[in-house]
């Protein structure tokens, strides 16, 4: 059995449910508990089946409907058993503040109860409550869904007292809070699509009623997994752009993730190198005003600009008047070259050739499985042919006129075919520097001028950490030394590796001429301080070099704050944003501004590179950690 099956949790709360189930019908004793172990062992076999066939066909979780599978299996079979002593033939105990609320008041914490099979008002106001202390997103989302989905009833029933006295209601607690605050990112968006979710269920739960009824089955949670898994699915179709690929612990902890990915990594997945060196201008970019237009909206256009913007000197009748005619075209990619065409005449200036438009041109397939055209290559000037293998920056030829172009530049485009002129997909650059600012993986800016970093193996050598590498830092406070701190590289099953400081982990990686912090896990404020000191920089040295960045809101508020803030950003997702402006000061010391004007934070820090491994020194406000050298 696979470690993934076993992290879902799936094969354990299912059977668990059923258990529940089976004690909540039956009194207690011997039998009922055999009862429940046979049928917790059926749940536990239709989950693994389930699971299966879910995760591979549909890719959706399996939620609790095996649960609802085998307890109505359950349910029917107990129809056979007289030995089973039902709990609903003995009186429940009814206490005396249940007569004096308001129905609403008593069907909201009855039904909350009863998600557990508790379903007393005294119960389902303490498993509310303890939803509130986890999560105020959660408790909002249980109060949306129960009262949409109870009004929208008893307008149907014409008794809103019938209505709140359902049970079976805490099926729109459980939708809302999975669609608005689980499967998809905390949002008013959300919040919506969980009340469509709630409404179209109303039907769907007073049906299973009217048909389980004739078999004295419960609905379970039936409602709730049919509805659940069909909009996950259906927006999972329509790509839908808030869906939570990464599920964290609470509706805020995934909102939290995402907002800070979303700020942070601003690029595609799909993404190259610059395909020259030095400066250029971007001519044209993503659905630029000429060409790049419908299926390949998606291309940029480079050339070279003097410092009054103009791309030639003199007249610029000729093409060599023209800044980047015949500069080297490098490589953005590894990989294999598919397709050349070399033998285009270069076009004079204001003239075009309409019947090859491409040009002469150089398609690489990339390893990562998808294709990148280059074009309007000088003629004869290739100096690849199909079958070569090519790394990035590694010369393919020079910039040319051919094919349909006013005049000489790089066109350059991510297909997803090795056809001339594919339909184009979306994809990104990464390690360059526009106006003075690096970028590990952006979009250009149209009529900025760029230029590639290129990673320094000093740097690259210097942030490499093996497992079990130990570093050893002393906390300073005004030059006092206060504490210590002492961390282990460590390794996620996923293959990330993380500072372990026994209080928290750190997550970092190398990647692509970055290194980066990415997140902190338990409570160790010294591996904030790192994290908000340094949380990127490039593997490569410029004077006075700036990059941006953003941190995560939960690494620079206290719990009661950040519960708050990530609260009222499900609202409006620009609400609340922690900005970091990094500078390279000299080659070994990085300089960093942290601010947040919503949340009234302004922080400078410093930190040090170690001479030959990681880092020397982080220093913020009047605390300093100085590392200690064992060596």
């Amino acid at each position: 059995m696979s470690n993934e099956f076993l992290s879902e949790g799936f094969y354990t709360y299912n059977p668990l449910l059923t258990g529940l189930a089976i004690g909540y019908l039956f009194r207690f004793n011997e039998l009922t508990i055999l009862f429940m172990v046979i049928a917790g062992v059926l749940t536990f076999i239709v989950t693994v089946i389930m699971y299966s066939v879910f995760i591979y066909y549909l890719k959706l979780p399996v939620l609790s409907l095996p649960f609802v599978i085998v307890s109505s299996i359950a349910y029917l079979a107990s129809t056979q058993y007289s030995n089973l002593f039902v709990t609903g033939l003995y009186p429940r105990v009814i206490y005396d503040f249940e007569i004096i609320i308001p129905f609403w008041v008593e069907g909201y914490f009855r039904a909350f109860g009863a998600i557990f099979f508790m379903t007393d008002v005294i119960s389902g106001i303490v498993i509310a409550f303890i939803f509130l202390m986890m999560s105020r997103i959660m408790f909002l989302l249980s109060i949306i869904g129960y009262f949409s989905g109870s009004i929208i009833v008893g307008l149907m029933f014409g008794s809103f007292e019938q209505s709140f006295a359902d049970i079976n209601h805490f099926n729109f607690i459980l939708i809302a809070i999975a669609v608005g605050g689980v499967f998809l990112v905390p949002s008013l968006k959300s919040y919506l699509l969980a009340v469509i979710a709630v409404c179209t269920s109303t039907i769907l739960l007073d049906s299973v009623l009217v048909f389980w009824s004739n078999f004295g089955i419960p609905a379970f949670t039936l409602p709730f997994n049919a509805i659940t898994l069909s909009f996950i699915y259906l927006l999972g179709l329509i790509k839908y752009p808030q869906i939570a690929w990464i599920i964290k612990n609470t509706p805020e902890e995934t909102l939290d993730l995402y907002l800070t990915n979303k700020n942070r990594y601003p690029g595609f997945d799909t993404f190259i190198q610059l395909p020259f060196s030095g400066k250029w201008t971007v001519y044209q970019d993503f659905d630029g005003k000429w060409t790049h237009k419908g299926n390949w909206k998606y291309a940029y256009d480079f050339i070279i600009t003097d410092e009054e913007g103009n791309s030639y000197k003199n007249s610029g009748d000729l093409l060599e008047d023209y800044y980047c005619y015949r500069k080297p075209v490098l490589s953005p990619v590894s990989g294999r070259v598919v397709k050349v065409l070399s033998n285009l005449k270069d076009m004079p200036i204001s003239k075009v050739d309409r019947a090859n438009n491409w040009g002469n041109l150089v398609i690489i397939k990339d390893e990562r499985g998808f294709y990148v055209e280059l074009s309007h290559f000088a003629e004869d000037s290739i100096k690849v042919k199909e079958g070569d293998w090519v790394e990035r920056s590694s010369m393919l030829g020079l910039c040319g006129n051919s094919g349909y172009s006013p005049q000489p530049h790089i066109h350059i485009q991510v297909q997803e075919t090795e056809d001339v002129g594919s339909h184009t997909i979306p994809f990104s650059f990464i390690n360059y520097i526009e106006e003075g600012i690096f970028y590990s993986n952006d979009l250009p800016r149209l009529n900025k001028t760029v230029e590639p970093l290129h990673i320094d193996n000093a740097y690259d050598n210097l942030m490499t950490f093996v497992l079990d590498d130990e570093v050893e830092f002393e906390v300073y406070k005004e030059n006092q030394k206060i504490d210590e701190l002492k961390l282990r590289v460590d390794m996620e099953i996923d293959g990330t590796f993380y500072f372990d400081s026994g209080k928290g982990k750190l997550y970092f990686e190398k990647k692509d001429g970055t290194f980066y912090f990415y997140s902190t896990e338990g409570n160790d404020k010294y591996l904030n301080m790192m994290l908000q000191a340094v949380p990127r920089f490039p593997l490569a040295y410029r004077d006075n070099l700036v990059w941006n960045d953003t941190i995560p809101i939960s690494s620079t508020t206290n719990k009661i704050k950040k519960a708050a803030v990530l609260f009222l950003s499900s609202f409006n997702h620009n609400l609340f944003r922690v900005d970091v402006t990094s500078k390279f000061v000299s080659s070994k010391k990085i300089e960093s501004e942290i601010a947040s004007s919503t949340l009234g934070l302004k922080k400078k820090t410093e930190i040090e590179l170690d001479e030959f491994k990681g880092f020397s020194s982080f220093k913020m406000d009047d605390i300093e950690l100085r590392k200690v050298n064992n060596e």
